[in-house]
């Protein structure tokens, strides 16, 4: 890119660039302008400049529980939003093969948290009595509910409520293009579709405008990167660092595949399913029509034609004739995200291995902040920016945490790739020191402080049990401590043997919804 200097405005932030469309920049857009635009005592003009020729990833993706009230703070009906973007139902995540990758090898991350974990620590109470089953299915009743395919609502269920909690699978295409469509309907938006060719700087360090082929110089007060890995503003203009995880995080490559389902009642699975390979994992997404499935690896561990080989074995039979989409990953992201007037959000603020589907929401979290605390001046914007931008690092540093537990906690032997990921070098420090201190404590709250963590304590747990980790505590429970463990256990029961009764399959609500939509709005 080639900066011109120009003077640099001084006034309120009224003038909001998005640079990108995608999912990213249309999110953004459609909660900036679903919170600025509809009060007249709030004048926030916001442009969304989007190229022609940039494709989006657009490989299946899953959402978090939040992005239900995303979409109804931007006013997206939950129907419409499951028809048009192909969506389904996601109750978590179930890992198979992680462990030691025997047939019986597998363990779930439900959304749901554990029954009575208000009142009391249940992994703990899970440890000491030693009950029968696992710990997700023994404290969770959802994961019967996944078990059995079932959907975690009725169709009379009013919009965005479950009677557990819930994410999305989606086609991320169409819901890119879902946003977009209700941006520019519902919204006060200026949409330039054209290239950006130069930024231009401002003598303070400020990007001042962005040029383009068509439609001229696009000026801003405040200028959002969501130009993916491209990151024209953050990276190219701003020559912001990047931090790399390759030596903590070693999957570099997916190989990603659409497979028809073999007939039209098969059943849609309520989960991610995530399965290992010797050389890193393989996801499987089921939306409505279809399901993404797809390998991800590190090639320095195998080469493409063994990676695809291994996505040939998943698959069998259904592999057969299948587009192969390659997506390389640069695991890592910027030391800072925001920059004077610019701020990266999506893939321009970094990307990692999607094993816990942490792009979107990260996208999300970003919007949320703006649209508590857009800052309302040029001053007050180095202030906010400076918080930010500490958060930001801290939530990286959380996912990659969280991430590498579940390579560390393996006991699989068969590559050097599980080998190399247990190896202390790759670990970081603060994973180490949570780990050290978990083998004679429980984890605890105290270790996770701020109350919008990226993962929780009970995310955590599910994992960790899930791996077979156990503390080695010497503080027996208490008599009371036991008896309230108990109760929550039967509590738990009482509501599964419910939500099996009454929950429809999962394919069966998702045809409803289709046909007749929720009846409950």
């Amino acid at each position: 890119m080639v900066e011109n200097m120009v003077e640099n405005k001084t006034d309120n932030i009224r003038d909001i660039v998005i640079v990108g469309g995608g999912t990213a920049g249309w999110l953004m857009a459609s909660r900036l302008a679903a919170k600025y635009q509809t009060s007249p005592d709030c004048p926030v003009n916001i442009t969304l400049v989007e190229s022609p020729s940039v494709k989006p990833v657009g490989v299946g993706e899953g959402t978090w529980p939040g992005m239900r009230k995303t979409l109804q703070a931007i006013g997206i009906r939950e129907s419409d939003f499951m028809r048009e973007c192909d969506a389904s139902f996601k109750q978590g995540s179930k890992f198979n093969g992680w462990r030691n990758g025997n047939a019986d090898d597998s363990y779930y991350h439900p959304f749901t948290l554990p029954q009575g974990y208000d009142e009391l620590d249940m992994m703990r109470f899970f440890q000491h009595s030693q009950p029968q089953g696992s710990f997700a299915g023994t404290v969770c009743p959802q994961v019967a509910i996944c078990q059995q395919g079932l959907a975690p609502k009725q169709i009379t269920t009013p919009e965005y409520a479950g009677v557990v909690n819930y994410g999305y699978h989606l086609n991320a295409g169409k819901f890119a293009g879902l946003l977009k469509r209700h941006c520019l309907e519902k919204f006060n938006l200026s949409y330039v579709l054209d290239e950006v060719v130069k930024v231009n700087g401002a003598a303070n360090g400020d990007i001042a405008s962005v040029s383009t082929e068509n439609h001229g110089d696009i000026c801003g007060d405040f200028f959002i990167d969501c130009t993916g890995f491209a990151s024209l503003l953050l990276g190219d203009f701003y020559r912001v660092p990047f931090i790399g995880q390759s030596d903590v995080l070693f999957a570099d490559t997916a190989l990603a595949v659409q497979i028809p389902y073999p007939a039209a009642d098969s059943p849609i699975a309520c989960v991610t399913q995530s399965t290992a390979t010797a050389v890193g994992w393989i996801w499987d997404i089921g939306l409505t029509n279809r399901r993404g499935v797809g390998h991800v690896y590190a090639s320095g561990y195998c080469s493409e034609i063994e990676a695809e080989q291994q996505l040939a074995n998943y698959l069998g039979q259904a592999f057969n004739g299948a587009e192969i989409k390659k997506i390389s990953i640069k695991p890592g992201y910027p030391s800072h995200a925001w920059e004077k007037n610019c701020l990266a959000v999506g893939l321009s603020a970094g990307f990692l291995e999607p094993l816990e589907a942490s792009a979107i929401v990260q996208v999300e979290l970003a919007a949320d902040w703006l649209c508590l605390q857009l800052p309302a001046n040029r001053p007050a914007m180095d202030i906010i920016a400076k918080r930010y931008n500490q958060e930001f690092s801290y939530r990286w540093q959380q996912i990659i945490d969280f991430l590498k537990l579940h390579y560390v906690l393996s006991r699989r032997s068969d590559n050097d790739f599980w080998l190399d990921n247990r190896h202390p070098d790759s670990i970081p420090a603060s994973l180490q020191q949570l780990l050290s201190l978990w083998r004679y404590h429980y984890p605890g709250q105290n270790e996770f402080p701020r109350s919008r963590e990226i993962f929780n304590l009970y995310s955590y747990q599910y994992i960790l049990a899930g791996m077979n980790f156990c503390s080695e505590t010497a503080y027996a429970l208490t008599a009371s401590q036991s008896d309230s463990g108990r109760q929550h256990l039967k509590t738990g029961e009482q509501l599964k043997a419910q939500y099996l009764q009454h929950l429809p399959g999962h394919r069966a609500l998702l045809e409803k919804i289709a046909q007749y939509g929720f009846k409950g709005v």
